[in-house]
């Protein structure tokens, strides 16, 4: 019950999408809609593969910066299978919100910012948990460190002299640092001072009542005399009868000029209601980011003006109802749901049983199910109690139960994938799905994609070992067994005890004699290319058309994938596969033993040699006619 009971501040797994990973979210509210469902407003968090590489790059490099400054070892003694897996429990943090129903939920999890005196590998050993330390603008496509500042120095703090000794005197001048505004041992007494200041509130709430604009915005008396009671009223009084010396009529006379009354205003009159409600909606969303709030709502106001206005807004009845109806509005709202389990099965799932038959010229034909057969793209294990396809369709790929897990919940494979370039397949560009080459058939159905080319860099010690270990590593043997596997920790251990004597010895290089060019020229000059003569298959052919009737038999295109079946991955990429299945299938460049026809190929000295399913056959340049009908017949 707890489990499913999700509440304000949880981080979740939603899932947007049947086939891509969960979608990592903080819940910030939860309503409930016009007809009755739940909907969560959500902090964005962003995975690696959801931002471009370029970010991808300065977020790895500020990764290494981290390490340094840690000066961790942990990272490098990391293997390279657990550093591939950290990368998943990395998030980006975000601005955004976003509303998405709450039926979408489907699990909590647990998001941290990155701590440096935490070990790397707990994040690892817990499960559901990740590690954010950048901050991802989707808008902008910037990346930023989510870190505090402390604001020590000159800038922030201020210089603090020496410590004056007991008689010594200041030498600065105090005139010339401050400025007294009031004098407290004034010959006034607190009732003049007060009834002075009544006078000014008096002179203000007359400005007012001669002032058009002030009439327009205060059209009552009432408000007239609220506003000219303000703060800013009071003090202007206080400082013009500071500037008189306390003499009260001389500050009255300075309160009401040749040319009228003085008119004192703070921020609160001078803006408009429609300003005001701007500013109100401004703050709603940006809360107290007044910089933002000046860019987007309130240009044409300074920020100086703006932080004053919203001071003075605080002390308004409006802040005050507003404040309490978002406290009945928190009151209201839902502080949890409870979201019952997904058991509703995957369309990634995939049913062995239900392979649907084709159809091949009227025929039907038991369909092939591909991926039968095929191991993990991840752990590369052949048995699981359930497979889910992944990735492209035309791949045929497919994950077991645990690594379908694993993919939904941190957006990777537990081992890189053969479609990040691990393995690269054939040139294909001008070649059907089945090997054949097309036949101008103009179609953009059997356009090929290239497959992505990869270069294998060995480390030195690898290299070494290729030599130290041969008898060991037995190179010909896994040539020519390359399903077998290899034991790369026994060799590495083995070079490593005799690397310490082969440095003794110098490596012997077999040196390749070549011949000069001029030799190997007169060598094809002497020994031409024999003429081409007329291949069995042809005389075959031609003896065939002569003793039977002609019939015509339809014609077949090559590129048809129906009737040649589709190719399998294996044959694209040299994967590993059924055992059985790889040994019926035909090699590339040999002859199958259901293909009757023989290619006649020539010998340096002209002699024509034939390559049949039982072996090489040598014939003389001319053969009798009973000799060739018996060669046939065999065949």
């Amino acid at each position: 019950m707890a489990a499913n009971m999700y509440r304000v501040g949880d981080y979740v797994y939603f899932e947007n999408s049947s086939s891509n990973p969960y979608l990592v979210r903080r819940i910030e509210e939860l309503n409930k809609t016009a007809n009755g469902n739940v909907e969560a407003k959500v902090v964005c968090f962003y995975r690696r593969r959801d931002i471009s590489s370029t970010l991808i790059s300065l977020a790895d490099k500020h990764a290494r910066e981290m390490e340094e400054e840690m000066e961790n070892p942990e990272m490098v003694d990391l293997p390279e299978k657990s550093k591939h897996q950290l990368r998943h429990r990395e998030l980006f943090l975000s601005r955004q919100l976003e509303s998405l129903p709450a039926t979408h939920i489907r699990g909590k999890c647990s998001v941290t910012l990155l701590n440096e005196t935490e070990s790397l590998k707990s994040y690892l050993e817990r499960e559901d948990f990740f590690f954010y330390s950048l901050v991802y603008d989707p808008q902008q496509k910037t990346l930023l460190a989510d870190k505090g500042e402390i604001r020590v120095g000159n800038r922030y703090q201020a210089d603090i002299t020496d410590l004056l000794e007991e008689g010594a005197e200041d030498g600065r001048d105090q005139v010339n640092l401050e400025t007294k505004v009031w004098e407290a041992s004034s010959p006034l007494t607190d009732k003049q001072i007060d009834q002075f200041l009544v006078v000014a509130r008096s002179v203000g709430t007359f400005a007012r009542a001669l002032d058009c604009s002030s009439s327009v915005r205060q059209p009552s008396l009432h408000m007239s005399a609220a506003a000219a009671s303000r703060d800013i009223t009071l003090f202007h009084a206080m400082d013009t009868l500071h500037k008189n010396s306390y003499d009260i009529s001389k500050a009255i006379s300075a309160l009401v000029p040749q040319g009228g009354p003085v008119l004192c205003r703070d921020e609160m009159e001078e803006w408009s209601a429609s300003e005001a409600n701007l500013f109100e909606e401004a703050l709603e969303k940006y809360g107290k980011d007044f910089t933002d709030i000046q860019q987007d709502f309130l240009p044409w106001k300074s920020l100086t003006s703006i932080i004053e206005y919203y001071y003075m807004w605080k002390t308004t009845d409006r802040y005050v109802q507003q404040k309490r109806l978002k406290a009945a509005e928190a009151e209201s709202k839902l502080k949890q749901v409870y979201i019952p389990n997904y058991n509703k099965p995957n369309p990634n799932q995939i049913n062995v049983n239900n392979v649907k038959p084709a159809v091949v010229n009227g025929t039907a034909v038991q369909g092939q199910n591909i991926a039968v057969g095929r191991a993990c793209e991840s752990c590369y294990t052949t048995q699981s109690y359930q497979w889910y396809s992944w990735g492209p369709p035309n791949m045929q790929c497919r994950l077991c139960a645990s690594c379908w897990a694993y993919w939904k919940k941190y957006g990777g494979l537990k081992m890189p994938t053969r479609l990040d370039g691990e393995r690269p397949g054939p040139n294909r560009n001008n070649m059907s799905p089945h090997g054949f080459p097309l036949r101008n058939s103009g179609s953009p159905k059997f356009a090929m994609k290239t497959r992505q080319a990869f270069y294998l860099h060995t480390t030195k010690l690898t290299k070494i070992a290729r030599r130290l270990c041969q008898d060991v590593f037995r190179p010909k043997y896994a040539a020519k067994h390359p399903y077998m596997p290899i034991n790369s920790a026994a060799i590495k251990a083995e070079c490593t005890t005799r690397l310490p004597e082969a440095s003794k010895t110098p490596l012997v290089l077999k040196q390749v004699v070549r011949k000069p060019l001029e030799e190997v020229l007169r060598y094809i000059e002497a020994h031409p290319c024999p003429p081409k003569q007329e291949s069995i298959k042809n005389i075959a052919t031609s003896i065939n058309n002569s003793l039977t009737p002609t019939k015509s038999s339809p014609v077949i295109n090559n590129g048809s994938p129906t009737i040649l079946g589709k190719r399998s991955y294996e044959q694209h990429n040299g994967m590993d596969g059924n055992m059985k299945k790889r040994l019926l299938m035909p090699s590339r460049g040999f002859l199958s033993t259901s293909n009757k026809t023989i290619p006649m190929l020539h010998l340096l000295s002209g002699m024509p040699w034939v390559a049949s399913p039982r072996g090489c056959i040598s014939v003389d340049p001319v053969w009798p006619l009973k000799t060739l009908f018996g060669v046939l017949g065999r065949l």
